[in-house]
Order: structure tokens, then C-alpha cells, then sequence
């Protein structure tokens, strides 16, 4: 059996892409170590998590530090339980320093999981 890899992410899919925003699909499987302690007979994708695959996307896809200055908004609407697909936005307005992001089921329409819009630092 394969062990999980710190913070897993799999079937990762860019969906489209142009300049300064990306739709990617991917799944973060059971094994992956982001559901450890949490919530254990219900476990659920945690908040920091989310923002964390949101940060490392930014940084992989537009060049961003994963350090985040300021947080303008952030909504956590659904909890993410394991191996769902999840569908993620991401706008990034280089003149403002801004990100956007939209993480939603990529199986059922209209299911939002979180939302928002953050500073970032160009590398």
C-alpha cells in the first residue's frame, strides 16, 4: 500500500487556463495527512487546509509567496470530506496584488466550500 505524501493531492487537472486565472480539478484523498485529528469519526477538510492548497496553487500557477500579507475576505460556506473532487478558481490581478479563489464540487453544481480574496507578494 502507498503512503500518503505530506499534504497529498491527486489527479490534479488544469481545466483551463488564461492570463492571470486558472480552473483546476484535483482530489485530496483520505490518506492524506491534511484530515489527521480532525474530526476523526467525521473527518472534514480544516479551514487552514484549504487556504493552504489555495496558497500553494497561487504560488505554482502565478508565482505568488506563500506567505499572505492580508486577508481581504475569506467564507467557508461546506465542509470537504475526503476524496471529494473539488473544483478550484483562481484569479490573480498582478497590479493589485490580489488573489481570488473559489473552491466548489466539481459533481454538483452550485456547492460552494469557500471563497475569497487575498493579498500576495510576487517572487
Amino acid at each position: 500500500m502507498k503512503e500518503a505524501n505530506l499534504h497529498d493531492i491527486v489527479n490534479e487537472k488544469v481545466i483551463s487556463k488564461e492570463d492571470g486565472k486558472i480552473c483546476l480539478e484535483f482530489v485530496i484523498p483520505a490518506s492524506s495527512d491534511f484530515f489527521d485529528g480532525h474530526f476523526p469519526e467525521y473527518k472534514l477538510l480544516p479551514a487552514v487546509a484549504q487556504f493552504e492548497v489555495v496558497t500553494r496553487f497561487s504560488k505554482k500557477y502565478f508565482g505568488t509567496a506563500r506567505w499572505v500579507p492580508s486577508i481581504k475576505r475569506i467564507k467557508f460556506s461546506a465542509p470537504i470530506r475526503p476524496d471529494t473532487t473539488i473544483l478550484m478558481e483562481l484569479k490573480y490581478n498582478s497590479e493589485k496584488s490580489l488573489v481570488a479563489f473559489n473552491l466548489s464540487d466539481a459533481k454538483v453544481e452550485g456547492k460552494v466550500y469557500s471563497s475569497g480574496t487575498f493579498n500576495v507578494i510576487a517572487e
